[in-house]
């Protein structure tokens, strides 16, 4: 049975879907929402279950503009890393190519997109590549994000699977798992070291580097664990009042919602891929 439709447009109480074309899903366990630009999910939620990511009610959804919340993918460069690419790269604006979806079995629904190289890509990044996003949907979401080089000479990337998680009050969410970690704060652009878990009285923007095991975000209603594979880096943001106020696509209290915990390969974490070889940063979310 075909538990996934293509739509144009969609509207609901809150927002509208202009010119944008996802792929829904619906299992025995779970459903999930992916937009082809992007390869961008957007929403996962068991069934019976509040969602567990996070999705501006005021984001974009149209053409060559990212998506404000679930999980934007920052490739080839995290944040500002290349300065002759946009900021976070190019893969969160680009349309992927559905290449398949699969019924593994009533619970678990598999769904791989590409994205290659072209003439629009070449000019911003002179590689030739292949990036794969094979995105599982269960009673876990698991997200595989694949690049491979195409080139006959290596390229450096950076990247992020930038996860916003659907909190009850930022004041009630906790973040077990860095402890004793050295991270770069970018707001005062000073490496430290975590001591404890970390909770949210500010704006927070840091990258966590060694990171070598699961990370637990703990809230008030439920646990959520984060596992990585592929990566030795997270960056753990909630942009708090004031910026929030400044964001695009973001109400000024949204960040009382959620908070950001990005599996990467980021900063000294950075990754030399050669020519026909492949790197895959894993992300596997359940609660």
């Amino acid at each position: 049975m075909k538990r996934y439709n293509y739509f144009d447009i969609l509207k609901n109480n809150f927002m509208e879907f202009k010119m944008i074309e996802y792929i829904e899903i619906k299992n025995n366990i779970a459903s999930a929402k992916i937009a082809l630009q992007g390869a961008h999910i957007f929403h996962y939620a068991r069934n019976s279950e509040k969602p567990l990511l996070w999705l501006s009610e005021v984001s974009d959804f149209e053409e060559r503009k990212a998506i404000r919340g679930g999980v934007p993918i920052c490739w080839p460069s995290f944040g500002m890393n290349n300065p002759d690419l946009p900021q976070h790269g190019f893969a969160r604006t680009s349309l992927f190519k559905h290449i398949s979806t699969t019924e593994i079995d009533a619970d678990t629904t598999q769904v791989i997109l590409k994205l290659t190289h072209s003439k629009e890509t070449l000019k911003l990044w002179a590689y030739k590549f292949e990036l794969e996003m094979k995105i599982t949907i269960s009673h876990k979401l698991i997200m595989e994000l694949t690049t491979t080089n195409l080139d006959t000479k290596s390229f450096k990337i950076t990247q992020a699977l930038h996860t916003y998680f659907s909190v009850s009050h930022i004041s009630d969410a906790v973040v077990k798992g860095l402890d004793k970690k050295p991270y770069f704060d970018a707001l005062t652009s000073k490496v430290s070291l975590q001591n404890g878990d970390i909770r949210f009285e500010e704006e927070v923007d840091r990258v966590y580097q060694e990171v070598d095991a699961d990370i637990v975000l703990v809230d008030k209603e439920r646990k959520i664990n984060i596992e990585n594979e592929g990566s030795a880096s997270a960056i753990v943001w909630n942009p708090w009042i004031e910026k929030c106020a400044r964001m695009s696509a973001m109400k000024e209290n949204a960040y009382e919602s959620f908070v950001c915990i990005e599996s990467a390969n980021a900063m000294e974490d950075f990754r030399l891929i050669k020519p026909k070889c492949s790197h895959t940063l894993k992300l596997t979310i359940s609660s």
